[in-house]
């Protein structure tokens, strides 16, 4: 694959700022190839975000932060990678699909909650499927080693 300096026909004023735009451009190069996977489905990548964050909340070792499966929506929107502020119309999206479930808290009538239902469940075991050999593929010239590398380095640069 060529460098990025190659790829965008640029030059860049220092190594810093070639790798912040480095990081720019691949993480658009891997949202297309995520959007591309998903229209199948016809979930955009926020919305499939949401639905396995719901997944996880079903696990047992996940009971602090979920109540019988169950998510306030705040905290499906802080766990978000993408923090849009459109959490809710993307929810709104999968509910109006089947794919989540709302429910109002009894003692607070403010507090909204949300869980995936057994469609969404479905709908995430054909895509996880389908993903075997799909965007993980996109990783295979990745070794564990610089994957390490990669995540320290970005974890130090956000501080």
């Amino acid at each position: 694959m060529p460098g990025i300096d190659r790829e965008l026909k640029s030059r860049f004023t220092s190594e810093q700022q070639k790798a912040m735009l480095n990081v720019l451009f691949t993480a658009n190069w891997l949202r297309t190839h995520q959007v591309t996977r998903l229209k199948p489905y016809g979930i955009s990548p926020q919305q499939y975000n949401i639905l396995r964050i719901l997944r996880g909340a079903l696990d047992p070792a996940h009971a602090s932060e979920s109540e019988g499966g169950r998510m306030k929506a705040q905290s499906v929107k802080e766990r978000m990678i993408d923090r849009a502020p459109n959490a809710t119309r993307l929810t709104d999206k999968l509910i109006a699909k089947g794919l989540v479930k709302r429910e109002r808290c009894d003692d607070d009538r403010r507090v909204i909650y949300v869980r995936i239902t057994p469609k969404g469940l479905e709908l995430l075991a054909r895509v996880d499927a389908q993903s075997q050999g799909g965007f993980e593929s996109l990783l295979d010239g990745l070794k564990e080693s610089e994957a390490k590398a990669i995540n320290r380095i970005l974890d130090a640069w956000r501080g």
